[in-house]
């Protein structure tokens, strides 16, 4: 999460050394390999909840001074930097937590090096890469080319080699030097690799100097590029568009349904509408995606205003896109993943529960708390809901069903009469229910309200008469920028300071013990 304590922070924070102490406090116990393995698992398995805090991590054990460690990092590199942003943000985070300045020692300039040259024993090989560089040129202030000269990369007259070539057009290396390495190599795979990328390279080069929106349409079409791969002025073409459509991954698609609205993409009876809608209602492509329902949800509201959050971009809602979204809302339900725990959810009722929600303002806190539960009940055999309603220090059962629909949920909150937002009072009502929980979650908007009883002591006054010594507590403050409930010496206690796409699985990770 980039911290050390019980927080989830959906806004930026700074990482620096003081954020992982226990990181050094590990590899001075011997326990480095330890580490590494983690992050590694941590980024493969796809457990983290920002990119961010694992790439630091590793910068940390890559710029530390045990051997062992340092030499296992450098080894994972290429693991957890799967694309050249994680390795830009990477280098990025190394240079600034270096005891010894920026410099590029052996070691560093050896790892670096390597990453480029391990991309061909990855599927795709070094085609893949040059897609990769020509997608993500730039990123975190460094490019390739400010890579390969700082890691001093040392390549032949191969496929890594040309696309070094590519990139810098630097030793004196002329076009006809890799015309004639070209004719000299003997035939095999090497020989071939080199002139496919080769061949790839020159495709890149013609899209960026193509001026006409059919022949970008069609090297779109025969080649899979990416938005990246198309000049500017060519971005504002409905035909440039619906060729980058037919290939798009779900999660950009979802991202770009406005922009391709507002080209007239998306115009009712269209080939633009038709796709979208089959994507959109695809169970095959939801269950691969892995989009949470809180995505989906944010994306609807999104596509419904008409309008981005910044910038002029307007376009004309269409209500079959709109509706697909929707569909693919309560589909999505079907992906997420179980945890096998008991829950007692709490929600705030309150009029201030209309507030946007901190990090993902184009919903209110009352919307996210709705759908958060809705999902929760739906994929946790063993779920009750409560409200902080009526009595002044106590909750009201709020009943929520698997087959109930959002408007639903929000129908049933909103008849609800206020109350106080005493983050305790779900554990004090299950404790004198005497019912069993492994999970107490409280959404809220910014009311955090401690009562008699701090949560905290209730917490473990729960685990004492329960007997259930792994109860957890979290807390979201969805409109909030800053509250601290949890206690930092419990590491069964979580803070999110307001709400993003990645807070669901900073929650999900948190209950199945992983952070």
């Amino acid at each position: 999460m980039g911290t050390e304590g019980g927080t989830y922070h959906t806004g930026e924070i700074e990482l620096k050394r003081e954020n992982a102490y226990c990181i050094a406090r590990l590899i001075n116990r011997g326990e480095g390999s330890q580490v590494v393995a983690t992050i590694k698992e941590f980024s493969l398995q796809n457990k983290a909840c920002k990119a961010d805090p694992i790439l630091f991590a590793l910068a940390l054990c890559c710029r530390c001074s045990d051997l062992a460690t340092k030499e296992a990092a450098y080894k994972a590199l290429s693991d957890v930097c799967r694309i050249p942003t994680h390795l830009f943000q990477f280098i990025k985070f190394a240079q600034e937590v270096n005891p010894n300045g920026k410099g590029w020692g052996r070691a560093h300039r050896k790892g670096v090096s390597m990453w480029y040259e391990n991309y061909g024993n990855k599927k795709g090989g070094n085609l893949l890469l040059a897609y990769h560089m020509t997608k993500y040129k730039a990123r975190f202030g460094f490019t390739h080319r400010d890579v390969f000269r700082l890691c001093h990369i040392k390549t032949s007259y191969d496929a890594l080699g040309y696309l070094v070539y590519y990139v810098c057009h630097e030793n004196g290396q002329r076009e006809s030097d890799w015309e004639m390495a070209l004719a000299r190599r003997e035939e095999g795979l090497p020989h071939l690799e080199l002139k496919k990328v080769a061949a790839l390279v020159k495709v890149f080069k013609d899209a960026k100097k193509c001026t006409n929106e059919e022949t970008m349409k069609l090297m779109i079409l025969e080649h899979h590029l990416a938005r990246e791969h198309v000049p500017t002025d060519l971005l504002k073409s409905r035909v440039v568009w619906e060729a980058l459509m037919r290939h798009m991954p779900m999660t950009a698609m979802i991202r770009n349904l406005g922009k391709m609205s507002s080209l007239g993409l998306l115009e009712s009876d269209s080939f633009g509408e038709s796709l979208a809608e089959e994507k959109l209602k695809s169970k095959d492509l939801l269950k691969s995606a892995r989009i949470h329902p809180f995505t989906l949800l944010v994306a609807h509201k999104a596509y419904s205003k008409g309008q981005g959050e910044l910038g002029k971009l307007r376009w004309q809602v269409n209500p079959n896109i709109s509706n697909a979204l929707e569909e693919a809302f309560y589909l999505s339900f079907n992906y997420v993943a179980t945890t096998g725990k008991r829950y007692l959810l709490a929600i705030d009722v309150s009029g201030s529960m209309n507030a946007p929600v901190m990090g993902t303002p184009i919903i209110t806190a009352r919307d996210a708390a709705a759908a958060m539960a809705m999902v929760t009940v739906r994929t946790e055999q063993r779920c009750d809901v409560v409200a902080f309603s009526g009595n002044q220090e106590g909750v009201t059962k709020l009943s929520i069903s698997p087959q109930d629909d959002l408007d639903t949920v929000l129908e049933r909150i909103s008849r609800l009469p206020i109350g106080s937002t005493n983050c305790a009072a779900p554990i004090l009502d299950a404790i004198q229910s005497k019912k069993m929980y492994d999970v107490f979650v409280v959404y809220t908007d910014s009311e955090t309200n401690v009562g008699s009883v701090h949560p905290s002591k209730a917490l473990k006054n729960y685990r004492t008469t329960s007997g259930n010594a792994n109860a957890r507590l979290i807390v979201c403050g969805l409109a909030s920028n800053g509250f601290s409930i949890a206690d930092p010496e419990d590491p069964l206690m979580m803070d999110i300071v307001g709400f993003d796409s990645n807070a669901p699985t900073a929650i999900h990770q948190f209950v199945k013990g992983n952070i």
